[in-house]
């Protein structure tokens, strides 16, 4: 009898503990699927990154979402363009990632191909090198679990910093699109609703779309991802200290997303999404903004705080009411 142990490139195979042990099984997981994926020479416990002489910004994040896969996207496309978007929400254009993996005991090896698949091309697509990263295996529970860290650094394309202390009284508030859409594409596949249009995740790069916006001197960019359009705006109200007004007219949400989330009893201005931000300006410049950026809506202006700082929202009929915080989690495990 000849004994023979499977090799990791097998579609059928599991992730087992060995994996993460650092022993052979490690090797052949990052020689099988990671490094034929973020190919380059720079991979070591550290990378050597050649940036110029400017000023760098770096950022890092984790992904848990559940479902992995989701229509518009799945969690190795969502670890890449999260941490890209938040450099650019900064003014950096992405340069480089890190990506760390922690992966059950169980994970199917063709699911974690097609992740790191995902990364790779949407990394390519965005000019970005994955140059380092770690693996660790940790014991079986359901055997279909599977978080990702990556880091990420860019290099700034802006003369002055963007920032919430840098919002002015008179600038307005620009949203650079409907909002919702990935929470609640998420939560339909969870609850498997079907809807006439189906719901698709917004999750994309943003910097294409930040980047024409810096010239006109933009004071501070926030994407919307957990709390939604309503927590990021208290969150910028009370980081400048001054008072959001804000149109809820003027705020689009597509119908499948309003329908979902009346069913689901789902506020949309609380709910992630992953390709889309709200960018904050002096208002000479708001047409102009418009105009860059398909889709785009002004929904508010920002006014000298007579009191605490806080975001008020004006609706149809002309009444108001306070915007909070998100308490609690309204959607486990979105991004």
């Amino acid at each position: 009898m000849t004994l023979s142990c499977p090799t990791i490139i097998e579609e059928d195979q599991v992730i087992t503990l060995a994996h993460g042990s650092g022993g052979k099984k490690t090797s052949e997981l990052i020689e099988k699927i990671f490094v034929p994926a973020f190919c380059n020479d720079l991979h070591h416990d550290g990378a050597l990154l050649n940036i110029s002489a400017q000023q760098i910004v770096m950022t890092t994040d984790s992904y848990v979402v559940q479902p992995l896969f989701f229509p518009g996207g799945d969690i190795g496309k969502l670890a890449v363009t999260g941490t890209l978007n938040d450099l650019a929400m900064c003014g950096a254009k992405p340069s480089y990632l890190s990506c760390s993996f922690i992966i059950e005991e169980g994970f199917l090896i063709k699911d974690l191909k097609r992740i790191v698949a995902s990364m790779q091309r949407e990394a390519a697509e965005n000019g970005v090198q994955i140059v380092t990263g770690d693996t660790k295996v940790i014991e079986r529970q359901t055997g279909s679990n599977i978080f990702i860290n990556t880091t990420g650094i860019g290099i700034s394309r802006v003369k002055q910093p963007i920032h919430p202390h840098q919002i002015q009284k008179g600038d307005v508030i620009l949203l650079s699109g409907d909002v919702g859409r990935h929470g609640m594409a998420i939560m339909a596949m969870r609850e498997n609703l079907e809807f006439t249009r189906p719901l698709l995740s917004d999750c994309c790069p943003l910097f294409p779309q930040v980047e024409p916006l810096f010239p006109l001197e933009v004071h501070c960019l926030r994407d919307l991802t957990r709390g939604g359009l309503a927590t990021a705006l208290v969150e910028l109200a009370e980081s400048s200290t001054m008072e959001f007004r804000v149109s809820e007219e003027a705020i689009p949400v597509s119908q499948p997303v309003a329908s979902a989330c009346e069913i689901l009893g789902l506020d949309p201005l609380y709910v992630a999404n992953e390709g889309r931000f709200i960018a904050i300006l002096p208002a000479q410049n708001g047409q102009k903004a418009l105009e860059l950026i398909d889709g785009s809506t002004l929904i508010g202006e920002v006014v000298e705080a007579k009191g605490a700082p806080r975001a008020i929202l004006k609706n149809g009929f002309g009444t108001h009411r306070f915007l909070y915080r998100m308490v609690g989690e309204q959607l486990p495990r979105i991004c």
